[in-house]
């Protein structure tokens, strides 16, 4: 290959890098911005005014309401909890608490997500001494989707300790149909469950790392072909 031939395939090829390095770079950004946006949304529409249980069932899209807080009233299942394995919180490993309540003159519950629990890392069998109250209780939470789920083998899952939960064949398996969303329990209910929920642009700041790194990296990609196609071109060497 000539000298010619080799510039114009070192160019093209600088010149395709830095394209594609900008596009990432810009996509973390747009990542970034929609993660905010997301979150100013669900800001707006935690401080409105809390829904109650009568507000909520008779939605014909209770969806609609997500991130909204609300005050339920009903009876635990607490025969039915599960712990969601390798979940986070404050970057740590442990698990979710989701225990069914069954709402207060209705035929329905809803999947609340009590809070998190810390991971016996010596015997993965092991879990806590969790007291859950009988009777009517009142818990109040914010509407939220049901829990993340996350990559499992094989299908549904049984048992106190899951990967995931599907709403429909959970509610199935413990004979009360379940309302198309989950509640995450705020507050101190005096369990010991810690509820500091993770926040949409909590990770934002990952992303505007990986943009700048996507950027420095078009930038390297420019000083050095700069320096190796150009500058070095007008460098004669001493004789």
């Amino acid at each position: 290959m000539n000298a010619r031939w080799r510039f114009w395939l070192i160019t093209l090829s600088a010149l395709l890098a830095v394209v594609l390095t900008l596009a990432l770079g810009r996509w973390q950004l747009s990542r970034a911005a929609q993660k905010l946006a997301l979150q100013g949304s669900v800001d707006s529409r935690v401080v409105l005014p809390a829904l109650t249980q009568q507000n909520l069932v008779s939605l014909v899209d209770p969806t609609s309401v997500l991130h909204r807080t609300v005050t339920l009233q009903g009876r635990w299942m607490p025969e039915h909890t599960v712990y969601l394995d390798n979940r986070q919180m404050d970057d740590k490993q442990g698990r979710y608490v989701v225990t069914p309540l069954r709402l207060e003159g209705s035929s329905v519950g809803v999947l609340v997500q009590r809070g998190w629990v810390a991971r016996n890392f010596v015997d993965r069998t092991i879990l806590p001494q969790l007291e859950t109250p009988v009777g009517v209780v009142q818990v109040v939470g914010r509407i939220a989707p049901p829990p993340d789920k996350l990559y499992e083998l094989g299908g549904s899952e049984t048992g106190l300790i899951r990967q995931n939960v599907d709403r429909v064949s959970f509610g199935a398996e413990i004979g009360v149909p379940l309302l198309p969303l989950s509640v995450q329990q705020t507050g101190d209910a005096g369990d010991g469950l810690l509820r500091d929920w993770p926040r949409i642009a909590s990770d934002v700041e990952k992303n505007y790392g990986y943009a700048f790194q996507w950027f420095a990296l078009t930038g390297l990609i420019v000083i050095l072909y700069v320096w190796f196609q150009i500058v070095r071109r007008f460098i004669r060497p001493p004789q």
